[in-house]
């Protein structure tokens, strides 16, 4: 098997793991943190209730406890890491909810403690397409220049029908526009999709993958939709409104998008952790290594690489 330029390994794709160590030539881990930010579409500012598929904790289930200092929720999770890779290095990553929706100075007292840290090289910002005023974004440029910053902006899907449904909250053209003023600033950005939403069939699932894959970013993430206890998600669900995506189906889909994606663009996810107590479904999802395992071998049995652009 031919060896792909961005992979240490036999990865097909730009492996997140070879990103880092070559940026940085040692280990890199994310700490996941809840700086206690909400969201424009719970507040009632664009929608109430936040994404149907979202639970209490605003896609942060595995960041930090809230009640903890920030500080505190870091250095209870580094350990784990420095026994696991000693030497490690960090990445403080503000995963819940949107991390630049309030004003410019609670950002910055967010972010200020860890740019003291000789062992954090990088700082990743969850957030929204729109939550990202100019203010907001100048300040942002200030800081990519003093530490290696990366914007997660949540997208999900290029189809605004579906964003509707999954109460988004905003469209695809303001996603553009949030984008082109982090890329004005130089600002590396990650884009987060998610394939099985309702009623979104394969091929739409390909074109959100094209689409955004032929973009001006630096990373992706992909995962599969989880339908989690207590989201309207989970209504849906329970009444027989959609069906989810088999685990093969996933992962040969996964594996076809990854062929339409731009080989330099940094794949940092390809399946995700739904919280095992509150996951309904699908329950295939929760053996992470399997799937990406499987990804693997069916990018192989149909000589597909990343940024190839063959469909089957």
């Amino acid at each position: 098997m031919n060896k792909f330029e961005y992979s240490f390994d036999n990865k097909r794709y730009h492996t997140y793991n070879y990103f880092l160590k070559t940026r940085y030539a040692t280990k890199v881990a994310k700490i996941p943190l809840n700086a206690n930010f909400t969201c424009p579409n719970l507040d009632g500012t664009r929608a109430y209730g936040g994404c149907i598929y979202c639970s209490s904790k605003g896609s942060g289930d595995y960041a930090g406890d809230i009640n903890d200092d920030l500080m505190v929720q870091f250095d209870k999770l580094t350990p784990l890491f420095q026994k696991k890779w000693p030497g490690c290095r960090y990445i403080a990553y503000f995963q819940a909810n949107s991390n630049t929706y309030g004003p410019v100075a609670k950002v910055k007292a967010m972010v200020a403690p860890f740019l003291q840290r000789d062992d954090v090289v990088g700082i990743a910002i969850a957030t929204r397409p729109d939550c990202l005023e100019d203010e907001m974004v100048e300040y942002l440029s200030q800081l990519n220049k003093i530490t290696d910053l990366t914007i997660e902006l949540g997208l999900q899907t290029i189809h605004d029908k579906t964003g509707k449904l999954i109460n988004r909250g905003h469209g695809f053209d303001e996603f553009k526009t949030a984008l082109q003023k982090l890329r004005d600033h130089d600002i590396d950005v990650c884009v987060h999709l998610i394939n099985s939403l309702p009623y979104e069939t394969e091929e739409m699932m390909l074109e959100t993958a094209r689409v955004v894959g032929a973009m001006d970013i630096q990373a992706i993430k992909i995962h599969m939709l989880f339908v989690l206890e207590n989201t309207a998600l989970a209504t849906m669900y329970n009444r027989g409104d959609f069906a989810l995506l088999g685990r093969d189906e996933y992962i040969a889909i996964v594996a076809r998008q990854l062929s339409l994606i731009d080989k330099k663009i940094v794949v940092e996810r390809l399946t995700g952790d739904g919280v095992a107590s509150d996951l309904i479904a699908p329950m295939w999802s929760i053996k992470k290594v399997t799937i990406l395992n499987d990804i693997d071998k069916y990018m192989v049995e149909h000589d597909l690489y990343q940024g190839a652009k063959k469909e089957l």
